[in-house]
C-alpha cells in the first residue's frame, strides 16, 4: 500500500517541567533546594510520535496547542527533529505537567490538561492523512475521541495509561481501537477482567497491559500470556516516557511485518532505554540500536510465557 505516513498520531502534546526531588512521596517542607528545574517536551502523543520517528517510521502528529511560550516550544522541537505536524489553536493554552522525579527514577505527575468543553480538532489537519496512513494512534485527550468516526476500518491504537476500568473518559478509546495499551497501576486484581472486557465489548483484537519492571501481559484470540521486562542498558535515571517508548517500539515491530509476540520485546527494549535517560522524550532509541540490542539479547523470535 502506497501511504504517505506509517503512523498518524492524534493529540497529546505538552510541556513537562521536571524537578528532581530527594524522595517520593515528598514530605512537607516550606522549601527544598533541587537541581536545575527543566522544561522539556512531554505528554503521550509527543512520546509516541518522536519514538516512532526515531525508529524510522514516517510520522504525522496533529494537535491543539496554545499561542503561548509552551506552544512555540513544542512547534520548534518537532520542526528541529523533522517530524511532520499539523497544529490548530487552543485558546485556553498548551497542556502542561509538573513532574517530580525521585532518586530511583520514579515520578509523580501533576497534569494540567487545559481542556475546554466542546473543542474539536479541525478535520483538515488529519482527514487526508488518516485515509491513507498505515496506522493511527489516538491519544486520550478529550477532543481526540471525536475523530474515531473518520478513521474507518483501518488499524488504530490507543493508550489508556492508568485507567481503573471504570472512568467513563476512557471508554470511547478502549472500545474503539484495534490495539489497546494500558497500565496495571490502578487495576489490582481486576487486571485480567478489565482486559477481557475491552476485548469483548469493543473492536480490539489485542490488549497489552504493562506492569513496569514486571513486564507486561497480552490478551488476544490466542489467550492471555506474559512477557518479561527488558534488561536495563544502564542505571535508571528517569522513568518518564517509558510507556510511550514501549508503544512506539511495539508499533515499529508491527509495521515492520512482525507478529505482536515478536513486537512486544522491541517495545520492552525501547521502554528500558527511556528509563536510562533524563527527560520524558529527549533521547528515544533509534532503529539500529534497538535491533542491535534485540539481536544481542536474543529477543527475536520470542517465546512468551503462557498461562
Amino acid at each position: 500500500m502506497n501511504s504517505g505516513h506509517d503512523v498518524v498520531v492524534i493529540g497529546g502534546t505538552g510541556v513537562d517541567t521536571t524537578a528532581y526531588v530527594p524522595s517520593l512521596p515528598l514530605p512537607y517542607a516550606d522549601t527544598y533546594a533541587v537541581p536545575p528545574v527543566v522544561d522539556r517536551i512531554g505528554n503521550t502523543g509527543s512520546g509516541v510520535a518522536l519514538g516512532c520517528h526515531a525508529l524510522g517510521l514516517r510520522v504525522r502528529l496533529v494537535d491543539l496547542i496554545g499561542d503561548d511560550p509552551q506552544g512555540r516550544f513544542i512547534r520548534a522541537h518537532f520542526e528541529a527533529r523533522g517530524v511532520e505536524t499539523g497544529w490548530a489553536p487552543a485558546p485556553q493554552g498548551t497542556r502542561r505537567s509538573i513532574l517530580l522525579v525521585g532518586p530511583d527514577g520514579r515520578r509523580t505527575s501533576l497534569f494540567d490538561p487545559r481542556a475546554a468543553a466542546g473543542e474539536r480538532l479541525p478535520r483538515e489537519l488529519y482527514l487526508d492523512a488518516v485515509r491513507v496512513a498505515r496506522h493511527v494512534h489516538v491519544s486520550i485527550t478529550d477532543f481526540s475521541r471525536h475523530v474515531y468516526p473518520d478513521l474507518g476500518p483501518g488499524s488504530i491504537s490507543t493508550d489508556l495509561h492508568d485507567w481503573d476500568g471504570e472512568n467513563d473518559h476512557h471508554r470511547d478509546f478502549a472500545y474503539s481501537s484495534d490495539l489497546v495499551f494500558l497500565s496495571a497501576t490502578a487495576l489490582g486484581p481486576r487486571r485480567d477482567e478489565v482486559m477481557r472486557d475491552i476485548l469483548a465489548r469493543g473492536r480490539a483484537r489485542a490488549v497489552v497491559c504493562t506492569e513496569g519492571a514486571e513486564g507486561c501481559h497480552v490478551l488476544d484470540e490466542n489467550g492471555l500470556r506474559g512477557f518479561p521486562a527488558a534488561p536495563l542498558p544502564g542505571p535508571v535515571v528517569d522513568s518518564n516516557g517509558a510507556g510511550d517508548a514501549f508503544v512506539s517500539g511495539v508499533l515499529y515491530g508491527l509495521l515492520s511485518g512482525r507478529s505482536l509476540d515478536d513486537s512486544i520485546p522491541l517495545g520492552a527494549l525501547a521502554g528500558a532505554h527511556a528509563c536510562t535517560s533524563e527527560g520524558t522524550h529527549e533521547n528515544p532509541i533509534g532503529e539500529p540500536d534497538l535491533l542491535d540490542r534485540a539481536e544481542r539479547l536474543g529477543c527475536l523470535p520470542v517465546s512468551a510465557v503462557r498461562r
